[in-house]
């Protein structure tokens, strides 16, 4: 029988610089839906990629020195290099500079042209140049910016248009008669209130005021803008041709089943990226989830608020798994949820290395103390054990409703109040004092099994959210994963199979004071890399001479009394210099760094021992050593304390 397909995609990650951990849940939650509907037997494609066009690209790479392709090749990178250490299991990575989306970009604009949708007109409004975004006076909230609070500037500029209005009533009544279609409900309400029934106004499609985008082919100084280029990624990413013959792929996969998003680009998915579906001809996707932000502690994550937290260093400290089961436990349906330090140390030692690990751990180590690790299924069974059976098996039914609602928090934690249930069993049959009568042996080899089969039962589901994790504790078990279709079953694992002889740690337990300490640690290296270096200058080797022809030179602290500049020399002062109970005279070409009244009063190294000579027709009785930049600016070298004229430098 085919598999029924199931296309989703996560909203393409703009380059303009390194995604931080709210960024970083969205993949991870679409990785963990994903995995759920291949477990469920679907035949899925993931979609992710990056958005890479813009005035806000242009300039982040004309500030860098290299060209905006350049760029966003770096950053892109970086975003893919994040969502591989992540575990996400996407199917395709799209980027909008790739070849074939941008020759599709530039004949959708084309055929939206030719029919009349788009048209040449001039706009003038408020631009917010981080969201890329016109707004009239009457959408700015507070003079900024409605969705991101920044400051706009008034701009105008020749752009083409699309005719939103044309499609509105439709868009309109889709909404109505497909109540699933923007979820959650609170999302719909906001767009069908704020923006869809007073009236859409036209909307911007091209650029004039910066160059890097997708050039319009018939009309070359304009680019494309970016929501036109980046929302049909989801489309040219699976083989749409417009005007063409469109891949099996794109005919098998579209409409998509599930565009999952922030919820500050809910607008984009579910007004202008419908009409411009509706403009093509082709069907709407099936579902559009506006998913909450997660804050850190203190608001929202920002670089110049300094709270900025990154999965690779959330990684370093906990590792992929802890991290992922925390962004999407911590994840509330509809509200914003919160990341601090100290949550997660809590969470991991509460729920990861206790609930979880020290089950494992403890299950295991029973096994091979009781039964050099043969687990048995022995048929002396009790009442208890109907319970446990019981839970284990309602698990799958309330992890899928819970899934099929896109509460993920809500299904991660069906699957821990199973291992929570193991727990209770566990203190329920008290292994151990079963262990000290003979006569139970054989009951306590059924509890042991009860928990194997249990553990394993609750692993299998684990593998859409911490997939490592999942393999680790069946490899442990020396279980493999099942089938959705073997779910609904108790005691499929092999009796007589032999578990593991040294159970590893899942979650070690860690200490928030040094887990504090060390992130400040981090961020003081960090603050101190950022620190401008001293610049460096290397100069050609001299040949080596020997300490005997060194100590020849004889090098004294000098005191200036008085300087002039040297007559028809530009470059010269003539100093006398206080060394000991002696005044010489010195020449230097330091003229050019040094006036002479600045010279009056310094303390300087002076070469005393240097043969006299004349200089301008002056004599000079030594030499002041001074250091020399690369742009020939000089700086005499002078002793770090106070000490008399004539003091030896040795």
């Amino acid at each position: 029988m085919e598999k029924k397909k199931f296309y989703m995609t996560t909203a393409i990650a703009y380059t303009s610089g390194k995604p931080h951990i709210g960024n970083t849940y969205e993949i991870v939650l679409a990785d963990s839906i994903a995995r759920y509907k291949r477990f469920e037997g679907y035949d899925v494609f993931f979609q992710t990629g990056t958005d890479e066009h813009g005035l806000k690209i242009e300039q982040k790479a004309e500030a860098a020195g290299i060209t905006p392709k350049e760029y966003v090749d770096q950053v892109a990178g970086q975003i893919k290099e994040i969502w591989d250490l992540m575990d996400t299991s996407y199917d395709k990575f799209i980027r909008t500079t790739d070849p074939d989306h941008e020759a599709q970009v530039q004949k959708i604009f084309k055929y939206l042209y030719d029919k009349g949708d788009i048209y040449k007109g001039y706009y003038e409004g408020m631009y917010c140049t981080p969201c890329e975004s016109f707004f009239t006076e009457s959408q700015l909230v507070d003079g900024k910016c409605p969705d991101c609070g920044r400051e706009v500037q008034p701009a105008k500029e020749e752009a083409y248009f699309f005719r939103m209005s044309k499609y509105a009533d439709r868009l309109i009544d889709y909404i109505n008669t497909h109540p699933e279609f923007i979820q959650p409900v609170s999302r719909k309400n906001e767009m069908m209130n704020n923006f869809l029934l007073p009236g859409l106004q036209d909307l911007c499609v091209s650029r004039t005021s910066f160059t890097w985008g997708i050039p319009v082919t018939f009309d070359p100084k304009h680019v494309i803008y970016v929501w036109l280029d980046a929302l049909t990624n989801y489309i040219t990413g699976i083989g749409y041709n417009c005007g063409g013959e469109s891949s099996e792929l794109f005919k098998k996969n579209w409409p998509a089943d599930l565009h999952l998003i922030g919820k500050d680009i809910i607008r984009f998915h579910t007004i202008y990226w419908p009409i411009f579906l509706m403009a093509l001809d082709l069907p709407l996707p099936k579902q559009v989830f506006g998913h909450p932000w997660l804050l850190q502690g203190d608001g929202k994550m920002s670089k110049s608020k300094g709270n900025v937290l990154y999965a690779d260093e959330l990684a370093d400290f906990f590792g992929v798994d802890a991290v992922r089961y925390f962004v999407l436990h911590e994840m509330p349906f509809e509200n914003d949820g919160v990341i601090t330090w100290e949550l997660m140390v809590e969470r991991l030692n509460s729920e990861l290395a206790n609930t979880l690990g020290n089950l494992v751990n403890r299950t295991i180590s029973m096994s091979n103390k009781y039964f050099d690790g043969v687990v048995t299924q022995t048929g002396v069974t009790e009442e208890v054990d109907e319970d446990l059976k019981k839970t284990v098996l309602n698990t799958l039914t309330k992890v899928t409703d819970k899934m099929d609602q896109l509460r993920v928090a809500d299904a991660l934690t069906e699957i821990f109040a199973l291992f929570k249930r193991c727990n209770k069993y566990i203190d329920e049959t008290m292994p151990w004092a079963l262990a000290k009568d003979e006569a139970k042996k054989d009951r306590l080899a059924e509890v042991l099994y009860n928990l194997v089969e249990s553990i394993s039962y609750g692993a299998t589901l684990l593998e859409s959210f911490m997939p490592s994790t999942s393999r680790r504790i069946l490899n442990q078990l020396n279980a493999k994963p099942r089938t959705i279709d073997q779910m609904d079953r108790f005691g499929l694992y092999q009796s007589g199979t032999k578990v593991t002889d040294k159970p590893e740690i899942l979650f070690a337990r860690m200490d928030i004071k040094e887990v504090l300490e060390k992130v400040e640690a981090r961020k003081a290296a960090e603050e101190a890399a950022k620190t401008p270096k001293e610049p460096v200058i290397d100069i050609e080797a001299k040949e080596n001479v020997s300490y005997d022809d060194f100590a020849k030179l004889q090098f004294q602290v000098g005191e200036i009394v008085s300087c002039e500049a040297v007559p028809k020399a530009d470059k010269l002062l003539c100093s006398q210099v206080k060394i000991g109970s002696q005044v010489r005279q010195i020449v230097s070409g330091i003229r050019s760094t040094y006036s002479p009244e600045e010279m009056v009063g310094k303390k300087v190294m002076v070469l005393v021992n240097l043969e006299p000579r004349k200089i301008r027709g002056l004599m000079s009785e030594g030499m002041l050593l001074c250091a020399e930049d690369e742009n020939g600016n000089l700086s005499l070298v002078t002793p770090e304390k106070e000490m008399p004229a004539g003091a030896e430098i040795s």
